[in-house]
Order: C-alpha cells, then sequence, then structure tokens
C-alpha cells in the first residue's frame, strides 16, 4: 500500500498584503503530479485545509478542484482533517456529495463516517467515532485509520466523552487512541493515526512552532501531546500543525510532520517543503520517502549596507519574497528606496537598519513641530516620495482634518 501524506494547505494565505493563491495552484498541481507518479492508494491531508475559517471563493474552488484530481473518480481514497484554521462545519459541509467522489472530510474529533461503496472503487468497511477502515479492491489488507482534528482541550475532552478537568488532555487522547486501536486495529491491515495537533517526544526540546501557529498552546488552545501517548499497533502517524518538515519519532514506527507545501511566513525563511509517501503492509515496518516540492517562490532574508549591492541581488533573483534589511549610517533616501522596488516586485518589507543614529539625528532634516499640520504633512510627503503633494492629495488631507475636527 502506498500512502501520500501532506498537511498545512492553508488555501488563501496571504504574505503580508501579497496573494499566495497562484502559488496554491502550481504546488497542488505538483502534489497531483506526484500522487499519480508514485501510484498511491490514498492521500492524507493532515488538517488547515484553509487559512480561514471563512475562505474566499478562489480558495474554496481551488481546494474542491485539487481534491477531485487526487480522487480520480474514487479511484484513490482521499481522506482530510480540520486543522486550527478550519471551520470543522464548513470542512464537513460537502460530505455527501465528496463522498460519491471518494473524499472523506472529517471536522470533528467524534465524527464518524458513514460505511458506502463506490463502484470501481474502494469501500468503507467498517467506522466508529474517530475510526474508519478503507478496503481496496487490488489490495487483500485494509487500510485503517484513526482521525482526530483539531479542537481545543475543552472540547476534545468532551467529544472523546471525559468532560472532567482532573484528566490531562494526554491522558484522555491516550485512551481514546488505545481504545480505538485496541478494536480495530490488529496486525491484519494497515494502521495509521492522522491528528492536526502539538506532538512532540517528550525527551527532545520542543520544536519551534510557526508564527501563524503559536495561538494553539495560549489558554483554551491544547497542550502538548507525547508520543509515549500513541497507541504502539500502528504503522505510521501523519501529523499537521507544524510547517517544517520533521521526524518526531522513528520506532516503533514513523511519527511525521509532513510540513506546509510553502513556505508561508518568514521564520520559515530557507526551509524545503515535502510530501510523504508511505509504503506499508501489515506485519512490516513503514518505509518513507519524502518529495522535496518545487514550486512556489522561496522566501529570503538578506542585508545588505549598498544599495547597488541590494539592487543587484534583488534583480538577479525574480522568483522570491525578500525581508530586505539595509544597514547604513543614515536613513534611505526616498529615491532609494524608489529603486529597490522598482527592482523586485516581492518586498515583503524592507527593514532599515541604522548603525549610527545620533549622527543620523544631526545630519538628517530636524522635524520642527512649531509647523501646522499641513506643512508637516508636507514635509513627510516630500521625505517619502521625493515630491510635494499635488492639490488633491492636500484636498483630501483638508477633507480628513475637517472629519476630525
Amino acid at each position: 500500500m502506498r500512502i501520500l501524506h501532506t498537511a498545512d494547505w492553508h488555501l488563501g494565505k496571504r504574505l503580508d498584503h501579497f496573494s499566495r493563491l497562484e502559488e496554491q495552484k502550481a504546488v497542488l498541481e505538483e502534489i497531483c503530479q506526484i500522487a499519480d507518479r508514485e501510484q498511491v492508494d490514498a492521500v492524507l491531508i493532515a488538517g488547515d485545509l484553509f487559512d480561514h475559517v471563512n475562505p474566499s471563493i478562489e480558495a474554496l474552488e481551488l481546494f474542491y478542484k485539487t481534491l477531485k484530481r487526487l480522487a480520480k473518480n474514487g479511484q484513490r481514497a482521499v481522506v482530510g482533517i480540520a486543522g486550527n484554521h478550519d471551520s470543522p462545519d464548513r470542512i464537513e459541509a460537502p460530505v455527501p456529495l465528496a463522498r460519491e467522489c471518494g473524499i472523506i472530510l472529517t471536522g470533528y474529533p467524534d465524527s464518524q463516517v458513514r460505511p458506502f461503496a463506490l463502484d470501481k472503487g474502494f469501500e468503507i468497511t467498517q467506522s466508529a467515532p474517530g475510526f474508519l477502515e478503507i478496503a481496496f479492491p487490488h489490495l487483500n489488507y485494509p487500510l485503517r485509520l484513526l482521525l482526530t482534528p483539531y479542537a481545543n482541550e475543552v472540547r476534545l475532552k468532551r467529544y472523546l466523552g471525559q468532560d472532567q478537568t482532573e484528566a490531562s488532555l494526554r491522558e484522555v487522547l491516550q485512551k481514546s487512541w488505545g481504545a480505538l486501536a485496541k478494536t480495530h486495529c490488529d496486525q491484519a491491515g494497515v494502521n495509521v493515526l492522522m491528528t492536526h495537533l502539538f506532538l512532540v517526544d517528550k525527551k527532545n526540546p520542543l520544536p519551534e512552532e510557526p508564527d501563524d501557529e503559536k495561538p494553539i498552546l495560549t489558554v483554551g488552545g491544547a497542550q502538548e501531546i507525547f508520543t509515549e501517548n500513541l497507541p504502539k499497533n500502528l504503522h505510521y502517524a501523519a501529523l499537521g500543525h507544524l510547517h517544517r518538515h520533521q521526524l518526531v519519532q522513528e520506532t516503533p514506527y514513523p511519527v511525521v510532520y509532513s510540513s506546509s507545501p510553502l513556505s508561508y511566513s518568514m521564520s520559515e525563511a530557507g526551509q524545503q517543503k515535502y510530501v510523504v509517501i508511505i509504503e506499508a503492509e501489515p506485519g512490516k515496518a513503514a518505509q518513507l520517502t519524502p518529495i522535496p516540492l518545487t514550486q512556489g517562490r522561496s522566501l529570503e532574508r538578506q542585508t545588505f549596507e549598498v544599495v547597488d549591492e541590494a539592487v543587484q541581488w534583488l534583480e538577479a533573483n525574480p522568483h522570491t519574497w525578500v525581508e530586505l534589511t539595509m544597514v547604513t549610517e543614515d536613513f534611505l533616501r526616498a529615491d532609494e528606496r524608489k529603486r529597490l522596488y522598482q527592482a523586485h516586485d516581492g518586498i515583503v518589507s524592507l527593514i532599515p537598519q541604522i548603525t549610527n543614529p545620533e549622527q543620523a539625528a544631526v545630519s538628517g532634516e530636524q522635524v520642527d513641530l512649531s509647523k501646522d499640520v499641513k506643512s508637516l504633512f508636507e514635509d513627510y510627503f516630500k521625505y517619502k516620495h521625493g515630491q510635494a503633494p499635488g492639490d488633491h492629495i492636500l484636498a483630501l488631507l483638508k477633507e480628513v482634518m475637517a472629519e476630525e475636527e
């Protein structure tokens, strides 16, 4: 059996004010091609399918088109769960139609998939809250999936039947996963857990979470779960939430964050992104092949002291998103800023680093706070844009000042 593990698509996400939709289209097309080339039997998407609970029409359209293509008219099982960025109800809304295409979506930890069979496709032969079994016509053994979409700690306890504050979330999950594995996961099938939680090896330091994901551990979020809380009789644990590819545990079976398909914040600058191909069969250890993804702009953090050198690098590296730091003794002039932005269309932020702020303050123009607001605005506009504001800009300023009064 061959399985493709991916996660954290974050469809609709922007980088500052820049859209990433075209990059997302390209990298999801690449994932579809990998699934076809590797002839996988199932695709697992471990949460954060969207970046917002109310995704845009464009993000929804890209999501459904991609899932339909991955499913190959029901010949391949595609299973996705909700992450902390997703609306569970929205994830499950298309379930009746999606099921007919071979797409299984669960939004809640206690969601139960009704058994069904597809013509010339797979069959759901068993199910329970948080569990399903998939039989493929060309294999003589099934795929068993333990599914735990994201929910905060209070809701996870309630969904899993233990709304008691004295029991830790780790204990509740360990008990729930253990019971499901004991009941359904013998060695006659391939057994996989998929979840969207912060899962770590207690013996190792906590891994760094991406900037946009840190709230998962705040009040009302979910505490970190340890690998020792996982059931023992699995072949693989497919994780979502952390955006960097990492093998959390190697034995007795791999516990893996596949990574997001694109770098979504500057804290991910320089990261290689992957999907993971799992080869598994009963009674044998799973074999993993991380496949690097090539689509999308890379994220770069670059520092220069000379504007000409920065411009040269920017022109030579157009297919990037850049956090650009300029180290200078004085403030950047308006014409220098203009040159930098004209050299590259992907400057996310331009950070001036003044090495001698006292001298810069002396050598630069001083702000005369005795001037009226209109004069101060004109001075600032000249500093920022290298020219005086036009009459229409001044008219707008006058209108705004009138409203403030």
